[in-house]
């Protein structure tokens, strides 16, 4: 069996996420989509139990798809799901100087490789600190995340 595993901070998780996971899906027996603490992130909007639900019914119509939420390394939890690879999303360029430094280095700590899926042109815009930042201030981002996600986000800044 395959198993792909679909890290982040996902906060929130939108369209560009997503569309990596149903690709995903269609690539793998099993994808496991892990909502990760970031500590080089500034403090998380939503919490990681927050984020989970969010994710559990974002991705609900996907029936090979498991969600967790954890606070270690990726190779981690890389090999406590058995994954065969670890799947990230590129959005630009820029993003894959990054993502290749970190792709190396979990080959070399555990041995686990990483497959890159570039984003349609639909999503390569789309950032979650972006997102965050819009919704803050009362714009609207109903056609960059799912419905569960975007009623979260209301009711985050209608306080």
């Amino acid at each position: 069996m395959t198993v792909a595993l679909f890290p982040g901070s996902f906060d929130p998780f939108h369209n560009g996420h997503l569309e990596v996971v149903e690709r995903s899906a269609r690539l793998f027996d099993e994808v496991v989509v892990a909502t990760l603490r970031n500590p080089q992130k500034a403090e998380p909007l939503f919490t990681l139990s927050e984020r989970e639900e969010m994710l559990q019914e974002s991705v609900a119509h996907i029936p090979n798809v498991r969600i967790v939420s954890v606070s270690t390394l990726v190779v981690t939890v890389a090999k406590d799901v058995d994954a065969t690879a670890i799947v990230k999303g590129l959005r630009a360029v820029s993003d894959f100087e990054n993502e290749l430094q970190m792709a190396q280095m979990n080959r070399q700590l555990a041995n686990v490789e990483t497959l890159f899926i570039p984003t349609s042109s639909t999503y390569s815009f789309i950032a979650s600190r972006l997102l965050r930042e819009v919704a803050r201030y009362g714009g609207d981002v109903s056609a960059f995340v799912p419905k569960p996600v975007l009623a979260r986000l209301q009711e985050k800044f209608s306080r």
